[in-house]
């Protein structure tokens, strides 16, 4: 029997069916100890379908047989792969006392692949503490090691680590083709799967870094499709849900995004959180921010900061959107003061323009403005380049030139519409009215705010709605309040996020009777969606 389940469990993992192998192999595991080649198998089995503690446990045992038999190069083999494996999982003390032990093993040994791939490690570490130039080197010879033995997987992380180091270096151009030769292994399954795992995620997150969205977007899609394709793998897909909101995000695709950062948060929470999870938080915190769920953006925002990613500048916008000013202000001044890094360092004064004009303080809106038009023409990213435009006409129009202001706006336009990215194109044609309105050009100013209007609705980007509405002299008095009392209350509910489950729940009715309310809401108030009621309910201070 156990030479049976041993042969199932052998079959299926050569044919990836990772859920046959862990249950086969286990159950001749039960019936007799698995040798040490077979319990590698084993744990790979586990780990790739989701059993990260159990992986750990397998993995440590075939460490432990191969030390007993004497076998040192596969003992050390075993090493790496715990420490890496706990590294890449945040357990950063455990993971170097593997790492270390593996070196330890091999010293004297002759040369062999298990010592190249010792040679990451240190490049890494590198990589992460800001020394790009000495990871670069380390990436080369351990690249070049895995050429010498032929392990493919060796050199895919090292290509993927050179590129990552020349980006880093500002050699972009260089960095991206080596970025792109590691993703043929993957895409031509010419490495193992948790390594293929692990190069689409660190390529992704650089085309993150370079504001390459063309690039992120492609390489998203082919990670979604390769998970896809593995019903049974479970690493990785939090992160490619992740990946995959940011850019539903920026599509204008809020209400799918928020579902896709929703499972992303849950991947990545089990069964231990992934360092990743607080920038899942932040992503869920901003569509929170967005779609005017102040409370639920506040929430998740907090949550991200416990979990070490910095709630700015998102959390500095949410203050803005509360009405505290200056709250806002201090938080975006400490954001700004704290952020180096040219890309990040954009995102964050592309904030504090905003706040900083909110409050009056146009010459240092127009210093930020000014830094952010450096950076953009330093880097060349289109999506740079479109903030810098935006900021720069929203300062100009406070300054009083509304030529300019018009001209940099539709400049502004141009690139977020080519980046299709909607939100923040209407938000460029909020500019253009306000400007067009100035200089006297009325027609113009109605309908780029009405079009700006029709785009947040659309999306339910309640704040500017809000901030449309009172720009376009959109105030109805709140005596003039058309709802019954009834109704009255259904908006409320309506406006603080509630389905109309919740709201049945809450008011003890049934949900059909608040479909009527909310249909005959819309039709009173001449409104086409509930972002657009929820609005309304701010304006007339229901909420």
């Amino acid at each position: 029997m156990k030479g049976t389940a041993l042969e199932r469990g052998r079959t299926a993992a050569r044919q990836q069916s990772w859920s046959v192998a862990f249950s086969q192999l286990a159950a001749a595991d039960q019936e007799a100890p698995l040798e040490p080649e077979d319990l590698e198998m084993f744990s790979t089995a586990a780990q790739l379908t989701g059993r990260e503690s159990e992986n750990i446990e397998i993995l440590s045992r075939a460490h432990h047989r191969f030390l007993e038999a004497g076998d040192k190069r596969p003992a050390a083999r075993t090493a790496f792969w715990l420490g890496f494996t706990l590294m890449n999982n945040g357990e950063f003390a455990q993971g170097g006392g593997w790492l270390a032990r593996a070196a330890r093993l091999l010293e004297g040994e002759l040369d062999c692949v298990e010592k190249a791939y010792l040679l990451l490690p240190p490049a890494m570490q590198s990589f992460y503490a800001g020394d790009a130039a000495a990871a670069y080197q380390g990436f080369v010879q351990a690249a070049a090691r895995g050429g010498q033995f032929g392990d493919r997987n060796l050199m895919t992380l090292s290509l993927q680590g050179q590129g990552r180091a020349l980006i880093r270096l500002g050699e972009a151009r260089r960095g991206v083709t080596l970025l792109d030769e590691a993703m043929v292994a993957v895409t031509a399954n010419e490495v193992s799967p948790l390594v293929a795992g692990a190069v689409y995620c660190s390529v992704i997150e650089s085309c993150r870094e370079t504001l390459d969205l063309g690039r992120a977007q492609e390489w998203t899609e082919a990670l979604h499709q390769w998970c896809a394709s593995q019903p049974e793998f479970v690493p990785f897909r939090g992160h490619c849900l992740l990946h995959r909101a940011e850019i539903m995000q920026l599509r204008g695709a809020w209400a799918e995004a928020l579902d896709e950062v929703r499972l992303a948060c849950e991947r990545l929470s089990l069964p231990k959180p992934k360092p990743s999870l607080g920038a899942a938080f932040y992503h869920m915190a901003e569509l929170h921010r967005l779609r005017g769920n102040h409370a639920q953006a506040e929430e998740s925002y907090r949550q991200a900061s416990q979990l070490g990613r910095t709630p700015q500048p998102g959390f500095a916008r949410l203050r803005l959107a509360q009405g505290q000013l200056d709250a806002a202000c201090a938080a975006i001044r400490g954001a700004e003061a704290e952020a180096p890094e040219p890309v990040r360092r954009a995102a964050v004064l592309d904030a504090f323009v905003e706040i900083m004009l909110a409050a009056n303080d146009i010459q240092a809106a127009r210093g930020a403005a000014d830094q952010l038009a450096a950076i953009a023409e330093d880097h060349g990213a289109p999506i740079l380049n479109a903030m810098s435009a935006a900021t720069t006409g929203a300062v100009l129009l406070r300054e009083g030139d509304h030529r300019g202001a018009i001209a940099r706006s539709r400049e502004a336009w141009k690139l977020w519409s080519e980046l299709d990215a909607p939100h923040e194109a209407a938000r460029v044609r909020v500019l253009i009215a306000l400007a067009s309105r100035e200089l006297g050009d009325r027609d113009t100013s109605d309908v780029e705010m009405s079009t700006a209007r029709e785009t947040f609705e659309r999306l339910g980007a309640v704040t500017d709605l809000l901030r449309v509405s009172t720009l376009a002299n959109e105030c109805a008095p709140k005596s003039s309040c058309p709802l019954t009392s009834r109704e009255v209350e259904v908006v409320k509910l309506l406006a603080s996020g509630a389905t109309n489950k919740e709201i049945a729940t809450q008011l003890g009715i049934s949900e059909k009777t608040v479909a009527r309310h909310v249909s005959n809401i819309f039709v009173k108030l001449d409104l086409s969606s509930r972002a657009a009621a929820t609005a309304y309910a701010y304006r007339q201070g229901l909420v």
